[in-house]
């Protein structure tokens, strides 16, 4: 059974940093295209980032591009988002996964797992 587990979210400082995790099990990331996709407060998801390495893409929304950095490590099986910079509006639940992945956007195409918080106050 396909399952992502989030993890790596924190309160923090602005300015500061996190590497947010994706660990998969029941699936093989390197056969498709994951998203990274936030949830804040009385909003709709949002769309961060993804992933397709077959297709040699990677997006960035523009309210995050040159702050978040999406990688992946195909022998632990997990994504990574590295988020630099924190602003408070980045505040929200963040969570990964499969995705359809172009140069100009993400939408899910998976289900949601639980996330991770990321909080960035002072």
């Amino acid at each position: 059974q396909l399952q992502f587990v989030e993890s790596g979210g924190g309160l923090v400082q602005p300015g500061g940093s996190l590497r947010l995790s994706c660990a998969a099990s029941g699936f093989t990331l390197d056969r498709s295209a994951i998203g990274w996709f936030r949830q804040a407060p009385g909003k709709e998801h949002e769309g961060v980032s993804c992933i397709n390495v077959r297709a040699g893409i990677t997006y960035y929304a523009d309210s995050v591009k040159g702050r978040f950095t999406i990688s992946r490590d195909n022998a632990k099986n997990t994504i990574y988002l590295q988020i630099n910079s924190l602003k408070p509006e980045d505040t929200a639940v963040y969570y990964c996964a499969t995705a359809h992945c172009w140069a100009r956007g993400t939408s899910k195409t998976g289900t949601w797992g639980q996330g991770t918080q990321v909080t960035v106050s002072s």
